[in-house]
């Protein structure tokens, strides 16, 4: 598949530069005894956390790629999707849950952030790392709503990008406390050479 292939190679500059970096230090800072990755795809962050001590398990909707992960080694990885996970199929819990550029979707991610209270012990996390939105709006309108996809910055392998949903860091906000959450920390990871900011991440706790 393109996208294992991109990965595995480091081909994606942003990530090689900033974003998988960016991750991997607010992970470890945190320290987490136990970690789900909801759309690990091949699963490259379990195999780079592998070896410290945490219990480990990624979960993806596509088949072939948990095929892929689970090859690679690293920790567990489970086939399912969002909606199975909102409507409380999947009896996991972890005290970190991370969603690395994986929330795409706007019901499915509605669903999804309101299901953490099931996934996280108390005192868990939720990480999230998405585009920054300052960087992905581009010359459309500051404003949530569906964009077009692009595979700008991927090889000529990647087709027919998906559609989107952008939300305003306002709107992301606003998710997590409408879905019995709240923001401990964001950060901007930024790019070394522009200085502007590449993505965002959220930290958020339940309300419990």
């Amino acid at each position: 598949m393109p996208w294992i292939q991109a990965v595995r190679a480091h081909e994606i500059e942003t990530r090689r530069l900033v974003t998988d970096r960016a991750i991997l230090d607010t992970i470890v800072e945190l320290a987490p005894k136990s970690l789900l990755d909801l759309g690990c795809g091949e699963g490259w962050l379990i195999r780079a956390l592998a070896g410290r001590g945490m219990r480990l398990v990624g979960i993806d909707v596509v088949p072939t790629l948990i095929e892929h992960a689970r090859s690679a080694g690293g920790g567990e990885f489970h086939v399912a999707s969002y909606e199975s996970i909102a409507a409380g199929e999947f009896s996991l819990t972890a005290d970190a849950v991370v969603c690395n550029f994986s929330l795409l979707g706007k019901e499915s991610v509605e669903a999804t952030c309101v299901a953490m209270a099931s996934l996280l012990t108390p005192g868990g996390v939720l990480i999230v790392q998405t585009l920054h939105p300052l960087v992905a709006c581009g010359e459309a309108p500051y404003e949530d709503g569906w964009r077009e996809g692009s595979w700008q910055g991927f090889n000529s392998q990647f087709s027919d990008p998906p559609p989107w949903y952008f939300r305003t860091l306002g709107s992301w906000v606003a998710l997590l406390r409408d879905s019995g959450m709240y923001l401990q920390s964001m950060l901007e990871p930024r790019h070394p050479l522009t200085g502007r900011p590449v993505s965002v991440i959220f930290v958020a706790g339940v309300m419990r």
